[in-house]
């Protein structure tokens, strides 16, 4: 008796047919996502932070220089110099932050008066008188979207 060689069995490839399947579809999707943000700014978006509308108004006659906290994440301050009196402005503040506004007299002196109202409520007024004279208002805004100040 002779031996017969053995039938011939082809390779099993199916492992490779799905790596592969595997590997076009991790390109595609890269590729889709190049695509997709490559007509996009580079720039970051911004984040959106909760914030309070505060007037701050600034009463009398002349100028002043005021200096007043507007939406700055940073906690810098807006300056305007020699605003003709009276002054009003609406800005919006982040939560958390204090709502302030201070004004200086210049050397003519006189008498000027701040507030501050957030969310339309009065909080603070203050007056400046003389010469150089200052003054400051400030209030606090509540940390969380819909809180109130003084709730416990």
């Amino acid at each position: 008796m002779s031996a017969s060689p053995a039938p011939s069995r082809r390779p099993d490839r199916s492992g490779l047919i799905i790596a592969g399947g595997i590997f076009a579809a991790c390109a595609a999707l890269v590729g889709y996502g190049i695509m997709a943000g490559s007509g996009e700014d580079d720039d970051k978006p911004e984040r959106k932070v909760p914030t309070a509308a505060v007037t701050y108004e600034v009463t009398g006659s002349g100028t002043a220089d005021i200096t007043y906290q507007a939406r700055s994440e940073s906690g810098k301050a807006v300056v305007v110099e020699a605003a003709t009196l009276p002054w009003r402005k609406t800005v919006a503040v982040p939560l958390g932050r204090q709502a302030i506004v201070s004004i200086t007299l210049g050397e003519q002196g006189g008498e000027a008066r701040c507030a501050v109202a957030v969310r339309g409520r009065h909080v603070q007024g203050a007056t400046a008188a003389g010469e150089f004279g200052r003054a400051t208002c400030s209030g606090a805004l509540p940390r969380e979207p819909g809180a109130e100040e003084g709730e416990g």
